[in-house]
């Protein structure tokens, strides 16, 4: 089974056994001491518990093959674990040219003293866990980028798929001028105005769509950046959204917000603007088909439980007075891809996506919804960092 401590044990190798069961008895006060006898036996070990050994400590002298050829091993397949090489004074030119060649991190001599050792195992141990956080930083900072420019790629070919459409039409409507004209372009109209919607809905869409490529360039830049980020204010992104969302005719009009719980956001604003933007555009597709007479998406700020028993978080609710999500949906929703609107070009992965968003700020989403009441989406998130 594997642990969930993480990276924490002392493998300890010598081909003494009595070396081996001196060493686990002295300091297994204060570690989670392994030992192996041999080389191989050594990396039989790595290889089943790699993930939980933090600190290689071996002997240089052993039969076969030697300290200092595990430690390199160890190097290239086990990156996180720290490398100790236990060594005479006799080997001290081979144990010095294991450190400058980078096989080996320290060297304690033989015989070992106590005080010394443990030491020398404590900052080891931290040394081995904090490359090992750094790394999980890492590998999570590449899976949002992967899932972010996953997710951008899809989203953004729908304003530019209807920014095409817009001008084909245009392009169809188009009408040659007599030779010697005014330079003046001809278009022809199918109802007054509707050119000139086509053009600003267009110019919409293309603004939406350079906004999230901008989300992107800059979740780039901010991955291998400093985990700290300036203030974000929840107002302040319910606001852009207003601004910047590409609504289509009058539907600008049924976004509404209420802003006075307000607060400050964990994480950056680029994911959270996307998340938001999502949320807002599965409330219009949801009401688009048969709006009721005073269609509504309301953004609200607020401060409640996610359940009953667990304390309050700060929230933004997304509601909408469509008709619903079904309930054979409801419950898969935001943990697999399901839509509804699978014809209109929907993945599904929407949702899916903004729960990996709020689960990695360490908050959470949740969906409630009745068949013909509408559906209210709601993000909760940890307390903001003072």
């Amino acid at each position: 089974m594997r642990s969930t401590l993480g990276a924490h044990a002392i493998l300890m190798v010598d081909d003494e056994p009595q070396a081996c069961k001196w060493f686990a008895r002295l300091y297994g006060n204060e570690f989670v001491v392994l030992t192996a006898g041999s080389v191989d036996e050594a990396l039989a070990v790595l290889s089943q518990r790699g993930h939980d050994v933090a600190v290689l400590l071996t002997d240089y002298a052993m039969p076969a093959r030697d300290g200092v050829a595990l430690l390199s091993e160890a190097r290239q397949s086990f990156p996180h674990v720290a490398r100790l090489l236990v060594s005479a004074y006799a080997d001290k030119d081979v144990a010095m040219s294991a450190v400058n060649q980078g096989h080996v991190e320290k060297i304690l001599e033989k015989p070992l003293d106590e005080a010394l050792t443990r030491q020398a195992l404590r900052e080891a141990l931290a040394s081995s866990q904090e490359r090992a956080r750094e790394r999980a930083l890492l590998e999570r900072r590449a899976a949002t980028l992967r899932e972010t420019l996953g997710f951008l790629a899809h989203e953004v070919t729908t304003p530019l798929a209807t920014v095409q459409g817009y001008l084909s039409a245009m392009r169809e409507r188009h009408r040659d001028t007599p030779e010697g004209g005014d330079g003046v372009a001809r278009i022809q109209e199918h109802k007054p105005g509707d050119v000139l919607f086509m053009i600003e809905a267009a110019q919409r869409r293309a603004e939406y769509a350079q906004s999230l490529v901008s989300t992107f360039v800059q979740t780039a830049r901010d991955a291998y950046q400093s985990d700290s980020a300036p203030s974000l204010r929840a107002s302040d992104l319910v606001q852009a959204v207003h601004d910047e969302y590409p609504f289509d005719h009058d539907e600008a009009q049924w976004l509404t917000s209420d802003l006075e719980a307000d607060f400050v956001l964990p994480g950056r604003r680029d994911l959270l603007y996307l998340v938001l933007c999502t949320l807002v555009k599965n409330a219009v597709l949801a009401l688009r088909p048969n709006p009721p007479p005073q269609p509504n998406v309301h953004i609200v700020l607020g401060r409640e439980a996610p359940a009953p028993g667990l304390p309050l978080q700060a929230a933004i609710h997304v509601r909408d007075n469509g008709p619903g999500i079904p309930g054979e949906v409801l419950s898969r929703l935001t943990h697999e891809p399901l839509t509804t609107r699978a014809s209109a070009g929907g993945s599904g992965m929407g949702l899916v996506f903004c729960r990996r968003v709020l689960t990695s700020l360490g908050g959470a989403i949740v969906v409630r919804s009745e068949a013909g009441q509408g559906a209210t989406v709601s993000l909760y998130f940890p307390p903001a960092p003072q």
